[in-house]
């Protein structure tokens, strides 16, 4: 099946204006194309392309004034709408001795996407994104995404596992960080404020792979945070924290 056909055409209008957006073709506070030449250029109907344009405003991607047209919406902000837990932070808070050690880091290309990540980021905006970008196919060997894992310990000892994959589009540098200085949340909020996230938390009995890296027997407890952050409407970033039970609770207040 035509991937692009498959696309709705309002989603298409969408992923095209978003495409133009995180190029840097249309900065913030520039107008974009009219309505008329946006269903002109797209060979739909006005109505088609304004809903693109709503759904971007309510995204707060774009912003509408009536009698002016539409425009890249300013991001009136200097930290991330989302509050995102930073367990290097938390950890130096708590006076205990912080250290991270990254275990690997590579590029993912489209092809070698499991179903889980496809889902998370939506494998046929991404393709048609990599495809109108980079002009090669699916089987490319450019990466579509960055994957790194990370070890964080608390006074030597392993206590979180991070597994993190970020749009490679959006921050092309950030597999050339080293994580084992930098924290990959901070660097992701310096560069591409975040407007909105989801989070799960599971328990979950220890892989065995797992359950090495955190140094606890297999199949032990361990509490999984599974979160996707987004900015300017998409998602830039998923990751899976492993925790190992008895050594890590989340706690708040109400």
């Amino acid at each position: 099946m035509d991937t692009i056909k498959a696309i709705p055409a309002y989603q298409r209008i969408k992923n095209a204006i978003l495409d133009n957006i995180h190029s840097g073709k249309w900065q913030a506070g520039n107008a974009i194309s009219t309505e008329m030449a946006l269903a002109e250029e797209f060979g739909v109907s006005r109505m088609t392309v304004n809903r693109a344009l709503k759904e971007l405003s309510e995204e707060r991607v774009l912003e509408r004034r009536q009698g002016s047209g539409t425009f890249v919406a300013q991001q009136q902000f200097n930290h991330t709408f989302v509050e995102v837990r930073n367990i290097a932070q938390d950890l130096k808070s708590a006076n205990r001795d912080y250290q991270a050690k990254v275990v690997s880091k590579r590029g993912i290309t489209a092809a070698m996407l499991n179903d889980e990540l496809r889902h998370k980021f939506g494998l046929e905006k991404m393709v048609e994104t990599f495809e109108s970008k980079k002009g090669k196919s699916i089987d490319s060997e450019t990466a579509v995404l960055y994957e790194v894992k990370i070890i964080h310990f608390a006074d030597g000892q392993p206590i979180q596992f991070e597994e993190r994959w970020v749009d490679a589009l959006k921050v092309p540098e950030f597999i050339e960080q080293d994580f084992s200085v930098v924290n990959t949340s901070d660097y992701l909020i310096a560069k591409s404020p975040l407007e909105r996230g989801s989070y799960t938390i599971r328990a979950l009995a220890a892989p065995d792979e797992i359950a090495a890296l955190l140094q606890i027997t297999a199949q032990s407890p361990t509490l999984v945070l599974c979160r996707q952050t987004y900015s300017a409407g998409q998602v830039l970033t998923f990751v899976k924290m492993w925790h190992a039970g008895e050594r890590y609770q989340f706690s708040g207040e109400l």
